[in-house]
């Protein structure tokens, strides 16, 4: 069983998520979310990007496993 960090955890760790919450807030982007915030929706787009996913049907069902 793996007992460290994955590597796209590691990824998102390094990113500067104070300046993405300061735009996220000056630009109202989390006005009106229901279910996914500005956050979530980065971390999805960005791990189908990085592992070549085609479609959103195709991000649903890597996600959901």
């Amino acid at each position: 069983m793996n007992a460290g960090k994955t590597l796209f955890f590691q990824l998102m760790d390094f990113l500067p998520w104070s300046t993405f919450n300061r735009y996220v807030t000056r630009y109202s982007g989390d006005k009106g979310v229901r279910t996914m915030s500005c956050a979530e929706q980065f971390r999805v787009m960005a791990f189908a990007q990085l592992t070549y996913r085609e479609s959103l049907r195709d991000i649903e069902v890597s996600l959901s496993v």
